[in-house]
């Protein structure tokens, strides 16, 4: 089980709707990157959800006991199954660049956990409130798209950056294990379509694997892009909220019962969208969990995804 109460505790949360001692709460707990709060009334707990696009949400936190083996394990893409944080930051930076008209713009590290596993619309609001006032959010998203566009393009024919997605150490190993164990395995990102299916295509290229069918029981990611007319889920539902994991488990993997789900994350808004969904999480060492505050929401942690079959087979505890 996690325990957000190791986290920093505040007097005051929700923007000043939550105070302490009032109204029956009992504690207000923020993880190091201040982007949720969780408001304890002992005995039940909200969670805050901010946003960059200035819409914050409440959700029920509720914890479910872990009971292994896992039927269901949920994967997220970047940074657990695939190698390509570092690709996808560099196309934030380059878009602020553009923004700026500044070739020479470099992010600094603190910027890293504003900049990676939430969604594509607050990495950039976020760029934009730090680096560039006064430009819109439909600017830095029309530059956005348009280089990745091209660099996709360039990679997919085998120029420009080819090793942008490495598949993650063991990959084939470990979801080999996890089908012969008999549990469905789905894989969830916030990424849209264009940018989702050629990543995971090509890290499955790399190592001869055929299909990704051939290993997952559901993919789900978070649509197509939108111009100007009404679209599918889009980003702003995205990580870290939890409904693209709750879809792909409850309705597409047919998980009515959310202790034998157990999912893999390497970044704070997958945690945090896993245990909104009502699901155990095992953190990987790799990502920015840590560094956004977000450990203590994790049931398990596991260096790589061999070291997590200890916890999805037996539930053995790694911290």
């Amino acid at each position: 089980m996690s325990d957000f109460r190791k986290m920093q505790e505040k007097p005051v949360g929700g923007e000043g709707f939550f105070k302490k001692g009032e109204n029956g709460v009992r504690g207000i707990y923020v993880p190091k990157d201040g982007k949720t709060e969780f408001i304890d009334y002992g005995d039940h707990v909200f969670c805050y959800v901010k946003s960059e696009l200035g819409l914050p949400v409440i959700y029920p936190f509720k914890e479910v006991e872990y009971q292994p083996k896992a039927e269901v394990l949920l994967m997220d893409l970047d940074g657990t199954t695939v190698t390509s944080e570092e690709f996808w930051i560099y196309i934030i930076e380059q878009t602020v660049a553009k923004l700026l008209g500044d070739s020479k713009f470099a992010l600094e590290n603190a910027d890293v956990p504003f900049v990676s596993g939430h969604t594509t619309a607050d990495h950039l609001q976020y760029c934009i409130n730090k680096y560039a006032q006064g430009k819109t959010l439909a600017e830095a998203m029309e530059h956005y798209h348009a280089i990745t566009k091209f660099e996709m393009n360039e990679i997919m024919q085998g120029r420009g950056n080819v090793d942008a997605f490495t598949p993650a150490p063991h990959l084939k190993e470990f979801l080999s294990e996890v089908k012969a164990n008999g549990i469905k395995i789905g894989l969830v990102t916030s990424g849209l379509d264009y940018k989702a299916m050629p990543e995971i295509v090509s890290a499955f290229r790399k190592l001869n694997m055929g299909a990704p069918e051939n290993y997952y029981d559901g993919i789900i990611n978070a649509g197509f892009q939108k111009s100007g007319r009404v679209g599918t889920l889009g980003e702003v539902c995205a990580k870290p909220h939890p409904w693209l994991f709750f879809e792909l488990a409850r309705i597409g993997l047919n998980a009515t019962d959310p202790s034998k789900v157990v999912g893999i994350e390497d970044s704070s808004a997958g945690v945090l969208a896993l245990k909104l969904a009502g699901y155990n999480v095992i953190g990987l060492t790799t990502g920015n969990i840590d560094q956004s505050g977000v450990a203590p929401l994790c049931s398990s942690r596991a260096t790589d995804l061999t070291d997590a079959l200890p916890y999805i087979l037996k539930g053995e505890v790694r911290n």
